[in-house]
């Protein structure tokens, strides 16, 4: 091992016995990092197929590979597929929180860690997140969706591109407003730097969560409109429909919110 591997082992060891790993759904002490302890684990709803081709929302019944649901029927989004880790509940939204709000990045490498499955397996997608205005990246320090896209990326065949697609103007909370109301106030708040850039590529967006797709599909009709060939989705958790509705930015602070855990 030598001497350099030795101390760097001794090292850890000492940092794991005075801080060890943490559950980052309910501070349990884990056998590693970036893991769940069992009952948070099995309180987590892994999504995965049947389900939408589109919009990603899971069927009860599997009605054959490529088939939409009737909302991606009745209004095709302009993504062309969306894929979420978990669906929202009490364990996915307290990880988003401690993300989000609560200053702990490293809850991105947790997250991206159960993302990873829904990477495209062929290579050379160019991976780019959901962007924050200015304003806000000042505010909280980080783009959460940025974060989650760096981990996803390590040890995978695609390209990152923090920076390609901006925010160009603040929009207030979606908390409260319907999908068209949603959709209005999102219209034209996004733009790509260098379109020859995106001439022709295959796009991976990155989000925390998805509620109702307008954040998502503004993003992927500005990365379309610069010509690229493709633009899909991958999440962290998503809102099942029937289930809970958070709101886009609704993710505040509750009294049964641990954050510090």
């Amino acid at each position: 091992m030598g001497l350099f591997g030795a101390l760097r082992a001794i090292g850890d060891g000492a940092l794991r016995y005075a801080l060890p790993p943490r559950c980052p759904g309910c501070g349990a002490i884990i056998p590693d990092m970036h893991q769940f302890c069992l009952d948070c684990w099995e309180r987590l709803d892994f999504l995965g197929p049947p389900q939408c081709a589109g919009c990603g929302d899971p069927f009860e019944v599997d009605p054959g590979p490529n088939a939409l649901c009737g909302a991606c029927h009745a209004e095709p989004p302009a993504i062309d597929a969306m894929r979420a880790a978990v669906a929202y509940g009490p364990i996915a939204r307290a990880l988003a929180l401690k993300l989000k709000h609560g200053r702990r990045p490293g809850i991105a490498r947790t997250m991206a860690a159960q993302m990873r499955r829904h990477l495209p397996e062929e290579p050379g997608w160019l991976v780019m997140p959901v962007p924050l205005h200015r304003w806000r990246i000042w505010r909280r320090g980080y783009n959460q969706s940025a974060l989650i896209a760096r981990a996803l990326v390590n040890d995978s065949a695609h390209a990152l591109a923090l920076d390609q697609l901006i925010r160009t103007k603040a929009t207030p909370m979606l908390r409260g407003m319907g999908p068209a109301g949603r959709r209005k106030t999102v219209r034209g708040a996004f733009a790509v730097r260098d379109r020859d850039a995106l001439a022709g590529r295959r796009i991976v967006l990155i989000d925390d969560v998805y509620t109702t797709g307008a954040t998502a599909n503004a993003c992927a009709r500005a990365i379309k409109r610069a010509g690229a060939a493709r633009v899909e989705l991958i999440c962290w958790a998503r809102v099942v429909r029937g289930g809970a509705e958070p709101g886009d930015d609704a993710l505040t602070f509750g009294p049964g919110d641990n954050i510090s855990a």
